[in-house]
């Protein structure tokens, strides 16, 4: 695994570890202060919060394993979402406390997510969606875009029409979301096999959780003018990123 991915990783197994430690603190006082509970109550809390615990250690696992060998293992993709689902929020409070910055963390775990949805299959014919951010359009552009990408009059002061090119090379179906929720009734309209998102780091890590489970390869946007303001991409990464999740196919 490279770096990038060992840090998410390593912080999933540390929220896992700084889980159990509360659990027996919280045991160790229950028990040693005389706390009046009923044995049998406490034997079915230990024995759900046991199996807890090695669920997540399974979906932890399952996640290294993935990365290590390329390849899914569908049937613990439940088991790592779910891991990943409970685990992050933790995840990303550990890493600020050990010192990480927060766009460091987010990018590790987009490159984990990339990761295990290249694994997948992804036939050709399947249907595609690439989601843009509004920030990408130039802010001097009469043409709004987020209802239909085709008012894009390709003059070339941004990259939307570029993209929509690279997308029609493709197949794919382009929309252009002003925000989370504009995104999941795109995704709930369209219905795709999966999801290639341009955005930043925030937005990007918010939808990929927020999608359960569906396919989605994430693509980092530059910011030179700063965040929501005259964004850009790199072609390059979005072909490549169409490349990886469709097998290399032209």
């Amino acid at each position: 695994m490279e770096t990038k991915k060992r840090i998410y990783v390593g912080l999933l197994a540390a929220s896992l570890l700084f889980e159990m430690a509360i659990a027996l603190m919280i045991w160790y006082v229950i028990v040693n202060r005389d706390i009046i509970i009923s044995q049998i109550m406490l034997i079915i809390v230990a024995v759900v919060l046991g199996i807890i615990f090695l669920i997540l250690g399974i979906g932890i696992l399952a996640t290294v394993i993935m990365i290590m060998r390329s390849k899914t293992m569908p049937s613990l993709e439940k088991i790592t979402l779910w891991a990943n689902e409970l685990l992050f929020p933790i995840a990303l409070v550990i890493g600020r406390l050990m010192g990480f910055e927060r766009d460091k963390i987010l990018k590790s775990f987009i490159s984990v997510n990339n990761y295990i949805v290249a694994s997948k299959k992804i036939l050709p014919g399947d249907k595609i969606l690439m989601l843009l951010p509004h920030c990408l359009q130039n802010s001097d552009c009469p043409f709004k875009i987020t209802i239909d990408i085709n008012n894009c009059k390709n003059c070339g002061k941004c990259p939307i029409g570029q993209l929509r090119e690279l997308g029609a090379r493709y197949n794919a179906v382009l929309k252009v979301a002003t925000g989370g929720t504009l995104a999941r009734k795109w995704i709930e309209e369209v219905r795709p096999r999966a999801v290639i998102a341009v955005a930043c780091e925030r937005d990007l890590a918010a939808g990929i959780q927020d999608t359960s489970g569906m396919p989605v390869m994430g693509v980092l946007n530059s910011r030179p003018n700063g965040p929501c303001m005259n964004t850009d991409v790199c072609l390059d990464q979005v072909d490549q990123a169409f490349r990886t999740i469709m097998k290399g196919v032209n």
